[in-house]
């Protein structure tokens, strides 16, 4: 499984920007989660968001409402619209996916690269 990412680059406080990664390799049936997480300078990384193949998604308290996270089955691809940015989401956002590989057996994760996000104030 390959998971390219794109966009990111640099925003200003209450600015947008769009992630989105592809993801290739694998049937988007055996994609279970798609998520992107960060990484802030110092900081360990984090979950920012994820969605499941049955639309289910899951948001950072600290992103609530402003960012939102949406799957297009058809194409292999999660993306992530960032609205209202803050300096403090500046970060290395990383993409990833958990993939089905058996019954049974536990998801197994799969990591993009990173893509990095700033934010100036």
């Amino acid at each position: 499984v390959q998971l390219q990412a794109f966009g990111g680059g640099l925003a200003q406080a209450g600015g947008s920007l769009r992630l989105s990664c592809a993801a290739s390799g694998t049937s988007i049936s055996s994609i279970i989660i798609m998520g992107w997480y960060r990484q802030p300078p110092g900081k360990q990384r984090e979950l920012v968001a994820s969605i499941t193949s049955g639309g289910s998604t899951n948001y950072a308290d600290s992103v609530k409402g402003r960012f939102t996270i949406f799957r297009d089955n058809a194409k292999n691809t999660v993306s992530l619209q960032m609205n209202s940015l803050k300096p403090e989401d500046t970060a290395v956002y990383y993409c990833k996916v958990d993939r089905k590989v058996a019954e049974k057996y536990p998801l197994v994760p799969y990591w993009g690269q990173g893509t990095q996000v700033t934010v100036s104030s």
